[in-house]
């Protein structure tokens, strides 16, 4: 094993997911409410999340969020795409005090590294580049800390889906004995034990889906995972 993908929302990046969701909610549609009803708004977000996740591979997750986007709201709406890049630069910070980040991210980040393991942000590729990145640094860490970062540009998968794992592991080159996946979700970051990648669900955030549990190798919290990563050879 040389390679460990990390989940970023509830893991590298602790942070109450329902908050999280009614602050950027809140700021998206004040940023947008000379453009599009509030309700309306939120509706046509979540359903066109929604069709990401149900992507096939025909198309990058942008691309079918934008068309699903812009078909509900019965207009294109990829000409306003600046304004909402400019949103994620600026107001999208405001979502940031729902989230609590722990000085362990980065020290079993830099520890790995340190190592000679190679780390990918296997995150929900739901957002654009700009704001994963943002959210990367609200949790005390860079991009440049990682090897591949999954946004919705660049996938053509959501997790639950499987080949959201197999399309990761093609980019950076390796296979599922390569790598090991941390997480706090069950169900989405379990989905890569489907690969044969061993599972480490992150305790303090877990989000279970009502009692169903993936298969996981380890389990713990941030200071479990980190003599986890201490126990590791060097590379």
């Amino acid at each position: 094993m040389d390679t460990v993908l990390f989940d970023l929302d509830g893991t590298l990046l602790p942070l109450d997911q329902d908050e999280f969701v009614s602050e950027y909610f809140s700021a998206l549609t004040r940023r947008f409410s000379h453009l599009i009803e509030p309700r309306e708004l939120t509706r046509s977000v979540w359903a066109a999340t929604e069709a990401m996740i149900g992507n096939d591979g025909a198309d990058f997750n942008t691309e079918v969020f934008w068309k699903a986007f812009s078909d509900l709201l019965g207009r294109d709406m990829r000409i306003h795409e600046p304004e909402f890049e400019s949103f994620y630069v600026n107001e999208f910070s405001q979502a940031a005090k729902t989230a609590y980040p722990n000085t362990l991210a980065d020290k079993c980040v830099k520890e790995l590294k340190r190592r000679g393991y190679t780390l990918a942000l296997a995150t929900n590729p739901i957002f654009p580049a700009v704001a994963t990145l943002e959210r990367i640094r609200w949790a005390g860490l860079e991009p440049g800390d990682f090897a591949y970062i999954s946004t919705y540009e660049n996938s053509r998968f959501c997790k639950p889906n499987p080949r959201y794992f197999e399309e990761l592991l093609q980019k950076i080159g390796k296979r599922p004995i390569d790598c090991i996946m941390v997480g706090n979700d069950t169900i989405e970051d379990g989905a890569a034990g489907k690969l044969g990648i061993p599972f480490y669900l992150l305790e303090g955030h877990v989000v279970d889906h009502g009692g169903i549990r993936a298969e996981c190798f380890a389990r713990g919290d941030f200071q479990a995972l980190h003599r986890f990563i201490l126990s590791l050879p060097a590379l």
